[in-house]
């Protein structure tokens, strides 16, 4: 069983078939001491992203970006130690077809993320790969470029930003 089946975006699935759906979730941009960003390499699009994923019934952003890092990287960050830097929702840019052809609207809020304890474990079912980069890797997901850019004009200005 893949951590997919079972969870409540599976249940919904299960009725609905692959159209569309509308889906809370969150991304977390993880930052070590030397400035260097943590990437991980998807296991559906072999593209590099941030950890991230939908929200389960009862979760608050925090929870799902803190449970989303958890599976995906072994990474555990407390749920206050999470900044909020950006919502990204635009359908343009955020929604997702999968192989199976599945398809989301994403509405994440992104957080990030300087303090966790733990060792980097990829979910072997999620992740193909995980490491920190100074500089993006070449064949990155769209959605986390955009992610970045928010970021970056998040530090450059310190308000929240939103696309």
């Amino acid at each position: 069983m893949t951590t997919y089946e079972g969870s409540y975006l599976w249940e919904v699935r299960q009725q609905v078939g692959s159209r569309l759906l509308l889906m809370p979730g969150a991304q977390v941009l993880v930052v070590d001491d030397a400035e260097r960003v943590l990437f991980q390499r998807s296991r559906d699009s072999r593209l590099w992203e941030l950890p991230a994923g939908a929200a389960e019934p009862g979760e608050s952003f925090r929870s799902t970006a803190a449970r989303e890092l958890l599976e995906e990287t072994g990474l555990e960050v407390a749920e206050e130690d999470l900044i909020p830097f950006a919502s990204l929702s635009e359908a343009d840019l955020h929604t997702l077809t999968y192989p199976n052809g599945d398809i989301l609207h994403c509405f994440a809020l992104c957080f990030e993320a300087r303090r966790w304890t733990g060792d980097l474990v990829a979910d072997p079912h999620e992740v193909l790969d995980l490491a920190f980069y100074a500089e993006p890797p070449a064949d990155l997901h769209p959605p986390t470029r955009v992610v970045l850019e928010l970021y970056a004009a998040y530090r450059a200005s310190g308000a929240f930003q939103a696309r």
